[in-house]
């Protein structure tokens, strides 16, 4: 791929109020996004230059970007290209904002007269406004997208592209607001866009996700708004109240770098009883490997070498790093039962069941003695995902690939029933 020195940009495919797209040359399918210092509200009503904001914004959306492609939302981002843009598949973009809401203010209330600002939605309040400057981006209703047939990239929008969208808006915004959380800071609402892979015919989360995109209160506090909320409520712009919304729009993507790094590491550490399970135990680490979280293989028996088994225990113990361990024992399964009774750390047993006497080992694994707490998973990935979710309490990263793996789940099921009600037609 061409470095980013040498891009050869060609001509100019669209200018916004804030952004430039450009085609590049020498490399198919992707674009340059070049983001500008223009800051606007209400439709560029009220529109000011803000020395810095295009790098600002650019190293903002970036950061989040990298956030939702490493959780494993599929996203149009590419790779940063320098301080003022960055490249992005070529897409062919659906008309809409998707707004999702956690806390009612802002047009909705304006909208929905009697509702209280601060009114929290669970579940989160979805709406859909078609972009039209000249019209002011008036609200839609789902029935309105479905009858306007969109055709872009030769993917026609129906009842599949509008739910896929959909509930990929809600991962999004959970990711987002999980992400936000460890700083103390609530994430209000949020509008995104959605594209058309030109290549692959595939929707994908695009444009882009700076401080124009949502609304942040730091410790839920309104008056302590960073967003752009601050430009659109001055009566007057002057250039002590741009610095105040400039320092704000620093603020946040200082911030925003910091929802990249974990704030608790953990392990797994799974004991076998024997080197016959390594194929069962290796599932088990790739899996782990796939939510960010390290992996132990080690060999032990509880019924041969109690002693060893425990000191491998201690081992994990002592060092401080939350650890889950998962015993994988066939036959009589001694190592989750001795684990459990023997340390405070969760323990998974997940036996490697044999055809001919599965029916009756696994009994050693669901009979514990009074006081013993493992759980029992007899698939290896599923055994590795239980352990996700333990550290996704408190890990927002691992939590993050879970929610982004649900939705993959769902949206991979969505389009294999759209493919056979297609070949049964």
């Amino acid at each position: 791929m061409t470095s980013a020195s040498e891009l050869k940009i060609g001509k100019k495919l669209l200018e916004g109020k804030t952004k430039q797209i450009f085609e590049l040359e020498d490399e198919s399918g992707v674009v340059l996004v070049q983001s500008k210092d223009q800051i606007t509200a209400g439709n560029a009503v009220r529109k000011d230059q803000m020395e810095g904001k295009a790098a600002i914004a650019n190293k903002t959306t970036s950061s989040v970007f990298k956030l939702l492609h490493d959780s494993g939302i599929k996203t149009a981002f590419v790779r940063k290209h320098s301080d003022t843009a960055f490249i992005a598949t070529h897409c062919e973009m659906i008309p809409i904002e998707w707004v999702c809401r956690r806390v009612a203010t802002g047009s909705f209330l304006k909208r929905n007269p009697g509702v209280k600002e601060g009114y929290r939605f669970s579940p989160l309040k979805m709406e859909m406004f078609f972009k039209d400057d000249a019209a002011n981006d008036p609200q839609w209703s789902e029935e309105q997208l479905l009858e306007s047939k969109f055709s872009l990239a030769g993917l026609t929008i129906g009842q599949c592209e509008v739910d896929i969208m959909n509930r990929s808006t809600v991962a999004i915004f959970e990711i987002l607001e999980r992400s936000w959380a460890t700083q103390n800071c609530t994430l209000v609402d949020m509008k995104i866009e959605f594209g058309v892979n030109v290549k692959t015919q595939e929707i994908v989360l695009a444009d882009v996700i700076d401080n124009d995109s949502w609304r942040l209160w730091p410790a839920g506090d309104r008056s302590q708004q960073k967003d752009k909320q601050v430009y659109r409520d001055l009566k007057e712009v002057t250039p002590e109240a741009m610095q105040i919304v400039k320092r704000n729009f620093e603020w946040v993507s200082e911030r925003v770098k910091l929802l990249l790094e974990p704030l608790a590491g953990g392990r797994v550490v799974v004991l076998m009883g024997s080197t016959s399970d390594l194929a069962h135990c290796e599932k088990i680490k790739k899996a782990c490997s796939s939510f960010g979280i390290p992996c132990i293989l080690r060999v032990t028996s509880a019924h041969k070498g109690p002693d060893e088994t425990l000191r491998i225990k201690a081992e994990y113990e002592g060092d401080g790093v939350p650890t889950v361990f998962v015993a994988v024992a066939g036959r009589s399964n001694g190592l989750g039962p001795v684990m459990s009774g023997n340390t405070a750390y969760p323990v998974i047993n997940c036996p490697p069941l044999t055809p001919d006497w599965g029916a009756q080992d696994v009994w050693s694994s669901l009979r514990m003695p009074s006081g013993l707490g493992c759980s029992t998973i007899l698939s290896p990935e599923a055994a590795a995902q239980f352990a996700a979710q333990i550290f996704g309490l408190t890990d927002h990263l691992v939590w993050c690939k879970l929610r982004a793996s649900m939705l993959n789940t769902w949206v991979s099921l969505k389009l294999a029933d759209k493919k056979l009600q297609a070949c049964s037609l």
